[in-house]
This record gives C-alpha cells, structure tokens and sequence, in this order.
C-alpha cells in the first residue's frame, strides 16, 4: 500500500509501524498459579490465573474430557482518567464481550481434551488503560496460562502436550490513509477505522474486530492492516518466549 505524505506525526516519535514499549511482570500477585502484569505503553493489565479441580456443569453433562479455559475482564474505577463505578452486580456489556473475546482466544491455543479435569479462569483487571486493553488481556493472559499450567498438569503429561500454539493480540487503526499500530487511547478516539486481532503462531488469524468508523476499508487496505497486525503479533511472540525463558519454560508451540 503506497500512503498519501501523513499530515501528523505519533507520541515520542513512535514509528507508524512501532508497538509500544512492552514488559511482562512474573509473579506480580502471590496466590495464583499464574500471575502476569504486562505492561504496553501506558496501558497495564494484571492477568492471574487460578486452577480448580472440576469442570463446568455443561461439560459434565455432556460427558466432555479434559479441562475448560474461561476469562473474567474488569476495569478499575480509576484506570481511566475519569471515574467509573465498579461492576458490582454483572458486567456491563462491554465487558462481557471483551471477557468472551479473551477467552475464546485463549482456548485457541490449548488442547482441553487433554487437560486434566480442571477449569482455569484468567482473571484480566486493568489497573492503568490508555488504549487496548483487550489485546493486552490476550498477550498478557497466555503468558499467564503457562505459567499456571507449568505446575498444574499430571506428572505424565508435559506442557508442550497440551499447547497448540502461541497467542497473542495487536489493535491497529487507519487513519488519514496511513495504518497505525498498536493505538493508545488518543489514537483510537481519533482513527478512521479501528481493528483488533488476535492470531496464533501459524500465521493463522482467530478473531478479527474491526469497525470503520468513517466510510468503509478498501480491501487492499485491510490486507495491509492485517499485516502489520502480524508484524505486530511476531515482536508480541518474541517477548513472550523471552519472558518464558526466563522463567524456565521452554517448547516448541
């Protein structure tokens, strides 16, 4: 895709095709089996993981093997740069959908026929938010699974055993013709379209949100978003194994 000369420029001098500084914080809470916070720009996304024997009642009666993946989303009142309530009763719906979205993605990349029989909620609270949050979820969230199921398979069965792929999540925008990566909130406020994505390891795409929130994307400009997306989403998978490594695991997803 040849852009037209771009009429602005982005935050600190961050290249139109950059993702914003990312870190991942082991061990952040004491009590999960996995506890990630990942840190992407200013957005910050405490990921924990706990493991329960059991799994839901539907798969019982369904006579279902293995385990079950499920994901909780919540935004504290204070990560935004106004107040909002807590969700005390049900999430709102907003919620609800990025909650589903994490944890379809999620079970994207395991196994859960051959889980043992327990059911694995990743709970995602974002503490600061400054634009995609629900990515950060995704990135941060399977890190977090790892690191839960490292030490919570039967001794008979190693972690590459269950593990289909790598999964991670990018947003990028369109805006004035040129394709940004990885929008911060005043990014995102501003676009002409707004796509996020979440793809595994084999090139392959698992969920595509997108919405052109001025006119319509022309094909050959979505193709070019979709591959920034992956540009994205393989400096997502380095840092990932980087921050595996660190903590010794290591597999061949």
């Amino acid at each position: 895709m040849t852009s037209k000369p771009s009429e602005f420029r982005r935050k600190n001098g961050r290249a139109f095709s950059a993702l914003r500084p990312i870190s991942f914080q082991t061990g952040f809470s004491a009590y999960p089996e996995g506890s990630v916070l990942i840190k992407q720009g200013n957005t910050h996304v405490l990921c924990n993981v706990s493991v329960e024997q059991g799994v839901p009642a539907w798969m019982v009666a369904q006579n279902l093997k293995g385990g079950w993946i499920t994901a909780e989303y919540a935004m504290l009142p204070r990560a935004t740069h106004q107040r909002s309530p807590r969700e005390t009763s049900r999430p709102n719906s907003r919620s609800q959908e990025i909650r589903r979205l994490i944890g379809r993605s999620l079970r994207a990349g395991f196994h859960l026929d051959l889980l043992p029989e327990i059911t694995c909620t990743v709970d995602c609270d974002v503490l600061q938010a400054d634009g995609g949050t629900r990515t950060a979820a995704v990135t941060g969230g399977y890190v977090a699974m790892l690191l839960a199921l490292s030490h919570s398979l039967p001794g008979d069965r190693k972690l590459s055993d269950v593990v289909i792929s790598q999964i991670a999540a990018v947003s990028v925008g369109l805006q004035q013709g040129q394709i940004l990566l990885d929008l911060d909130y005043d990014e995102d406020r501003a676009v002409d379209a707004d796509v996020n994505i979440v793809m595994d390891n084999a090139d392959a795409f698992i969920e595509i949100q997108g919405t052109a929130e001025k006119g319509s994307i022309p094909r050959t400009v979505f193709d070019s978003i979709l591959d920034s997306a992956q540009s994205g989403i393989e400096q997502l998978f380095e840092a990932q194994l980087v921050c595996l490594a660190a903590q010794g695991i290591e597999f061949d997803s």
